[in-house]
């Protein structure tokens, strides 16, 4: 049997931690059996980039959208400039966009209409809305189910460390949720309690790298190929196999971001 197709659902690939050597972070992904990568926008001005590394390879997949860290340099942002952005053949996503009140590098209100031009975006198009939440799930709960009530659109909550409420709220909005190597951090026990209660069918995975470094490369530079690591944590926590968990996590990623392609050779 051909060893697992994984897919790495959250990367950040014109990260400058990448500026030296992305051709062999992308062969060591290869090799691990990453067949597809959804690299993130987490600004405006990084489209560029992205948009040379998604047409370097026929496998990664971008989205377009402004993390709430930079929602301070995007203030005027509208729907309609990420409706148009979003047409291009490879943009499969909207987001990454959110709310950060840990951090809080930009003001709340500037999150908020952020935020919502975001929503509205992945209201227009269809497109899933590839949600960051720290610190705000009540907030982030509110609008959600608000905004469901006047349009519909699907919610990922990516790299998710937030309480089970929400997560909850998203899944009965038909969203999803995506964890990451937090799960294998010793010291995040809610984490894994949320995934354990997320059904299988609704939770992808990602590296969200270049952060975040699963065990056992914890505190090293994350990369793609590290999404398996991600994967064998998920199997013991769900008791599945690694190769269901491949399986399973792959087919939701062409679920929810249905205007990805598989591989040729997994098709």
């Amino acid at each position: 049997m051909a060893h697992p197709m994984f897919v790495d659902s959250h990367v950040n690939l014109h990260s400058e931690k990448y500026a030296e050597d992305l051709g062999e972070v992308m062969t060591r992904a290869r090799e691990a059996g990453v067949g597809t990568m959804l690299t993130i926008s987490d600004q405006l001005s990084s489209t560029d980039a992205i948009k040379t590394i998604a047409a370097s390879d026929p496998d990664i997949w971008r989205s377009v959208g402004v993390h709430p860290h930079h929602a301070k340099d995007y203030a005027d942002l509208t729907a309609q400039t990420l409706i148009e952005m979003a047409a291009d053949e490879d943009v499969v996503g909207i987001g990454e966009c959110g709310l950060d009140f840990y951090y809080e590098y930009s003001d709340r209100a500037a999150q908020e209409a952020v935020f919502r031009a975001h929503i509205a975006a992945a209201q227009e198009t269809g497109l899933p809305l590839i949600i960051h939440t720290r610190d705000a799930d009540d907030l982030m709960r509110a609008e959600l189910e608000k905004a469901h009530g006047e349009g519909a659109f699907v919610p990922l909550l990516h790299c998710y460390t937030g309480g089970p409420d929400l997560a909850e709220a998203a899944l009965k909005l038909s969203g999803y949720v995506s964890f990451s190597g937090i799960i294998s951090f010793k010291n995040a026990a809610d984490v894994r309690a949320v995934a354990e209660a997320t059904p299988l069918e609704r939770i992808i995975i990602e590296t969200d790298c270049p952060y975040l470094a699963p065990v056992p490369m914890r505190g090293r530079r994350n990369e793609p190929a590290y999404v398996v690591h991600v994967a064998e944590k998920l199997a013991e926590i769900k008791g599945k196999s690694l190769e269901d968990i491949a399986a399973v996590t792959t087919d939701n990623f062409f679920r929810l971001f249905s205007k990805a392609r598989p591989p040729k050779e997994a098709s």
